[in-house]
């Protein structure tokens, strides 16, 4: 299944929300993920952390 940029919204809101623990993103993704990223209010509470094999593991760190 190939994620877009509806998908992404939708995780990046389940993250805000607590409905998320973390949110994987695999370098063939990380394109679409990271243009809805930019396009959020909030993105600097929107931690990355990089993996092996080029995934990364965001989380949402919140006040």
């Amino acid at each position: 299944m190939e994620k877009n940029k509806e998908h992404f919204k939708e995780m990046i809101d389940k993250l805000r929300k607590n409905k998320l623990d973390h949110l994987l993103v695999t370098k063939q993704e990380f394109l679409v993920f990271r243009e809805v990223l930019m396009e959020q209010k909030d993105k600097e509470k929107i931690v990355g952390e990089a993996k092996k094999g080029g995934q990364i593991i965001y989380r949402f760190k919140g006040d």
